[in-house]
């Protein structure tokens, strides 16, 4: 394992950080959360498309607008692989950059419940992480990293472990307001050529795209993690023009990542489903109000991990929720098996459950799981939810198991011992970096 100390990083006119790239001749391989990764050959950047349901690009593929993915899909390899469940952006991408499922590094969702206090927690603080990101391990080793991600919300906890003097790690959302000192790099508008994107665009996810790009040419990092985000995924179905141009220019971009010679691993954290009736209304079990109406006011607290500052996407809503029982008027399994009969309820599972199917920390995890079937989404009272910034739009959206199945996508083949390994065991999306490092043909 590389430990060598980097050059020392300088900074030039514009206050970005540049560093000659880190001689790694005698790095064989990095340990991550008791993973092996080998030390790669050329760079590999890791493209997480926020909401990239496997629909997507099926779509794009028959109508003949990716060609890129159809490269890597023809000369490298493709699969559907298996999400973190509750399908959430925040626990994927812990998942994704950690190579561990939540029960090991501790984000189950973007919102819990502290039992001792009884408040809400965001959990998007990097105290909450709890294992060493993949990113952080080949940094420690003496690798240059860059992690770019479209939300702020994200950066904070990818960037656990990266020192801004040897990587980069910021967000498209605050591209405008980085500094060498925290984020390893300033003015980034300048190096992408574009202003910053507003968040509510697919521009934003492209400048993700650009950024990374932009620091492949320039200083040819060892591992790129690039996120996006799901603005497009929320508003419009497969198919549709602006979903269709939105995947065509994704597509331009990982082609250009493919020219400068990386390794490309394409995956999502989670899928997208149309949660609305044939009206266009939102097809929405308040959960809370029911739960109030059978066991009493304050008797629970529905928490939806979903939750986060972006309400025109989802406006709260998606496909998996948790209940917290708050006094003896509510007896776990009570509530558990009274949900279980809800019309629209795909499963709710008891804590233990929850933990052991799903691989959920049991800490953070409520006393009642609940998924929703396909096409439903649950929400906590009614009067909680604001919907009326979805815009006129049929409300899209995720966090069940209907949206935990996510591409699997490298732009190198793999070896035969790893292909064999894909179809005997199958795939999670957690191994993306796995796959890209360890089993794809040098």
């Amino acid at each position: 394992m590389r430990n060598a100390a980097l050059p020392r990083h300088r900074a030039d006119a514009a206050g970005r950080y540049t560093c000659p790239v880190p001689d790694a001749s005698s790095a064989s391989a990095v340990v991550v959360n008791g993973v092996t990764y080998q030390w790669p050959a050329r760079p590999v950047a890791v493209v997480c498309v926020d909401g990239g349901d496997p629909a997507y690009l099926d779509q794009g593929l028959e109508e003949g607008t990716l060609p890129t993915l159809r490269r890597f899909v023809t000369e490298g390899f493709s699969a559907t692989a298996a999400g973190t469940v509750p399908s959430f952006t925040c626990p994927n991408n812990m998942s994704l950059v950690t190579g561990v499922p939540p029960a090991i590094h501790g984000i189950s969702g973007n919102y819990y419940l502290d039992a001792a206090t009884g408040e809400a927690v965001v959990m998007t603080g990097p105290e909450l992480l709890r294992a060493e990101t993949i990113l952080a391990g080949f940094q420690r080793a003496g690798a240059r990293v860059v992690s770019i991600t479209a939300k702020d919300k994200l950066r904070r906890q990818l960037g656990k472990g990266l020192d801004p003097r040897r990587s980069v790690c910021f967000s498209a959302e605050a591209a405008d307001r980085c500094t060498a000192e925290e984020h390893g790099i300033s003015d980034v508008p300048a190096l992408v050529g574009a202003p910053r994107p507003d968040v509510y665009s697919m521009e934003l996810s492209l400048f993700v795209l650009d950024a990374g790009i932009a620091l492949l040419e320039r200083d040819r990092p060892k591992l790129l993690y690039l996120s996006l985000t799901d603005w497009v995924q929320h508003k419009y179905a497969p198919g549709t023009p602006e979903a269709t141009r939105f995947y065509r220019l994704v597509d331009e971009r990982l082609g250009r990542l493919a020219e400068l010679g990386a390794t490309v691993a394409v995956t999502a954290d989670h899928g997208m489903s149309d949660m609305s009736r044939a009206d266009g209304s939102p097809n929405v079990i308040f959960l809370q109000d029911r739960l109030d109406a059978r066991f009493g006011p304050g008797s629970t607290r529905v928490i939806c991990p979903i939750t986060d500052a972006f309400v025109a996407h989802h406006g709260s809503l998606g496909g998996f929720v948790r209940v917290w029982c708050r006094d003896a008027r509510a007896v776990p399994e009570e509530v558990r098996r009274f949900v279980a009969e809800i019309p629209g309820v795909e499963a709710a599972l008891d804590r233990a459950t929850a933990c052991r199917v799903h691989e959920l920390p049991p800490d953070r995890e409520g006393d009642v799981a609940v998924l929703a079937a396909r096409g439903v989404c649950i929400g906590a009272a009614q009067a909680d939810h604001d919907l009326s910034a979805l815009g006129g739009h049929r409300l899209r959206s995720h966090g069940s198991v209907s949206e935990a199945r996510v591409p699997f996508v490298l732009s190198r083949p793999l070896r035969d011992d790893w292909r064999r390994r894909a179809a005997v065991v199958g795939l999670r999306s957690h191994q993306i970096f796995d796959y890209a490092l360890n089993g794809t043909v040098a």
